[in-house]
């Protein structure tokens, strides 16, 4: 037969486990790629409403020149020319007061041969050929905006550079009267807007994401842990309890064949044991004339009076009886032990005291197979203590059972055996079967209760009896 191991019987609470586990690492890295996916679509939002903004100030910046400047400095001077300081002066004023509000790091303006006219950079005026495709796009009537970045590659992939520009080039156009801007094209305008700022914030945003993801993940995974661990704990106790089971399951069935030998042979024994028996006792009526003749006849009646009892402890053990349940007074039992013990209770310098409360309920059970069993413990009790002694019996009543407590104050029973008391055939004595707990125990256990025997803080051995009250056959 194979032995079940724990491995085996934990293989589908592991597969749970695992897949448990995978699940979860599944769900965080999904949501770290949504967590990245959301950052990247506020980045293409954010770089979308940019473009916007920038058409927008373009819009309102081709306005404001086109009125404040070009139109005045042609009224004035004729013709535009920025090299003039007092255009120049004119045009940033007008530029400056347009966008002072506006996140705007530098707005340059090139003229129709790609000359830069006017910037905020005056270093770069008159630069030539500076637009770029840009530029020419712009001079079709197309604008078109560039984002910019400069970092290192891991800064780049991450989505944290140390710069990040949008540039936008749009045609300057003249206006016509009562219509949008839609006019010939004078120039280019190129707006520069630093986006840094606001790719950091972003970037902050995804590592709070990804933080708080994190977190979450962790706790998901600690109370997983401990729900896990909690679960393997009760399968292996669930595991250890069904070896064990298993193990008092095979030796009942080998207790229940050795018993079904037993009671055969003891059956067969009991017939001529009793012949025996009634020939020791003719013998001995034979022999009352002899001075001599009695003592072996005499013994040959006590052996095979004491093999009797050894072969009822067998049959007991080996086929004991049902009980015949009926309402009977638990006190009663015991007073009649103690009175069936009283002269060798006397005899030996024993003491049997008994307290129970004055009124102790009735209880439905067998009191013949109950005298036994308590006659077994009482004598128990007595050969505890060798040279006599006090035997204690507490009754009391609690949670609709009645408990009997029987203590003697011999030495005790060792540790090394009193886990293995209840064994059939084990005992300590030089006489005895080993079964007088064992029919105790099934007694009891007959009766739905249940029996306990410990070692008393104070000395000696103290036996524990509870039995239902209300328990009908």
């Amino acid at each position: 037969m194979k032995a079940i191991v724990p491995s085996e019987k934990g293989k589908p609470f592991r597969l749970v486990k695992y897949f448990t586990f995978t699940s979860l690492v599944v769900i965080f890295l999904g949501t770290i790629v949504l967590a990245v996916m959301n950052v990247r679509w506020a980045r293409s939002l954010q770089l979308s409403k940019s473009e916007e903004y920038a058409l927008v100030l373009v819009e309102n910046l081709n306005h404001q020149v086109f009125l404040q400047f070009i139109i005045p400095a042609a009224l004035k001077f004729g013709k535009i020319q920025l090299r003039d300081k007092e255009q120049f002066e004119h045009l940033d004023r007008v530029v400056r007061s347009t966008l002072h509000s506006f996140k705007v790091e530098q707005v340059n303006i090139y003229d129709m041969n790609n000359i830069v006219s006017y910037s905020f950079d005056k270093g770069i005026i008159g630069l030539v050929n500076a637009g770029g495709t840009g530029y020419s796009n712009a001079l079709e009537g197309r604008t078109t905006s560039t984002l910019a970045q400069r970092g290192s590659l891991f800064e780049l992939s991450l989505g944290f550079p140390k710069e990040s520009k949008l540039v936008t080039f749009a045609p300057l156009r003249a206006e016509k009267p009562l219509s949008r801007i839609s006019g010939p094209v004078l120039g280019v305008v190129e707006i520069v807007q630093d986006l840094t700022e606001d790719d950091k914030a972003i970037f902050r945003f995804q590592i709070l994401v990804i933080s708080t993801c994190t977190a979450i993940m962790g706790v998901l995974f600690m109370v997983l842990l401990m729900v896990v661990k909690r679960g393997e704990n009760i399968i292996e106790r669930r595991v250890q309890e069904r070896l064990r089971l298993k193990e008092e399951l095979s030796r009942a069935q080998h207790l229940s064949s050795l018993g079904e030998m037993v009671a055969s042979i003891s059956h067969e024994i009991r017939n001529p044991l009793g012949i025996i028996r009634s020939s020791a006792g003719l013998l001995k009526k034979k022999a009352a004339g002899s001075p001599d003749g009695h003592t072996i006849p005499d013994i040959i009646i006590e052996e095979s009076s004491r093999l009797n009892n050894i072969v009822t402890d067998f049959l007991n053990f080996a086929r004991p009886r049902w009980p015949r349940f009926k309402s009977c007074r638990l006190q009663e039992i015991l007073d009649k032990n103690v009175t069936y013990l009283s002269t060798q209770l006397e005899s030996e310098g024993y003491a049997v005291n008994i307290e129970a409360p004055e009124r102790l309920p009735n209880i439905f059970a067998d009191a013949d197979m109950l005298y036994q069993a308590f006659l077994n413990l009482l004598i128990n009790s007595m050969q505890a203590m060798p040279s006599g002694g006090d035997i204690q019996i507490h009754m009391e009543q609690a949670d609709g059972r009645l408990r009997v407590l029987i203590r003697d104050h011999g030495e005790g029973i060792a540790e090394n055996i009193i886990t293995k008391i209840w064994d059939p055939f084990f005992t300590t004595k030089e006489k005895g079967t080993g079964l007088g707990l064992g029919i105790v125990q099934k007694t009891i256990e007959a009766h739905s209760g249940e029996i306990h025997i410990e070692n008393h803080a104070h000395g000696g051995a103290q036996t524990t009896v509870e039995l239902p009250i209300n328990l009908r056959g």
